[in-house]
């Protein structure tokens, strides 16, 4: 019996060994932390291909727990809307800064996120009517007027949930896309003209609100380990 016994021991020594080693891995390995920066790959696509449209992102985050990211997003855009009885142009510039939580649980070694965040938004725009048409009087001829007015020094702040997800395809590399839901909090509007498109915020919606997304390639930056 004895001698059954020491053989068995023998046969599971090994198991044993490698559920020690697989103990010891998980409780001495540690997570990077480091900073992540990127770029925005859709706006300069959109950019390419409509001329009504120009536009940049630069993103970033920073690890500051297991599952907490402090990120922001910076940006500029151009863009020349369409509407009835006139034509505008926006131009301005954004940032975006608050907090992403990983909801997901990697295995040991991997780093993707499936995240949810807020943001708070801040732009500052001008805004340029191209040229108006008056119908005050539907029985007169339709009066354009081709003289441009610009409304500069005009601002918003608004607030962003966001869904996004990021993935590492190669070492350090992460491909990244993200939903968008804003409400504005406030904006300076130009004299009997309504900020129909602010830089960051996209299209203003009734109630003031607005979506958007974005579809980034990013870089991790690894600073320490804990």
């Amino acid at each position: 019996m004895l001698k059954y016994t020491i053989k068995i021991l023998f046969l599971l020594l090994p198991f044993s060994l490698l559920a020690q080693e697989k103990e010891k891995d998980t409780k001495t390995y540690k997570n990077r932390y480091g900073l992540r920066v990127g770029i925005d790959l859709f706006r300069p696509a959109v950019s390419f291909f409509d001329d009504d449209l120009s536009s940049f992102e630069i993103v970033g985050d920073y690890r500051i727990s297991e599952r907490f990211f402090l990120a922001t997003e910076l940006g500029y855009a151009n863009y020349k809307g369409n509407e009835d009885f006139y034509n505008y142009t926006t131009k301005g510039s954004y940032i975006k800064v608050g907090t992403d939580f990983n909801t997901y649980k990697n295995w040991l070694g991997m780093e993707n996120l499936i995240y949810v965040g807020v943001r708070y938004a801040f732009s500052t725009f001008d805004q340029t009517v191209d040229n108006y048409t008056i119908n005050a009087d539907p029985f007169l001829p339709l009066e354009t007027n081709n003289t441009p007015i610009t409304y500069d020094g005009l601002t918003a702040q608004w607030a962003e949930l966001v869904l996004g997800i990021k993935a590492e395809i190669l070492h350090n590399v992460f491909l990244g896309f993200s939903f968008r839901a804003g409400k504005i909090i406030s904006d300076k509007e130009p004299d009997n003209f309504k900020n129909l498109y602010i830089p960051g915020f996209n299209r203003v919606y009734l109630n003031n609100g607005g979506f958007s997304f974005n579809y980034t390639l990013s870089y991790l930056i690894p600073l320490y380990k804990k």
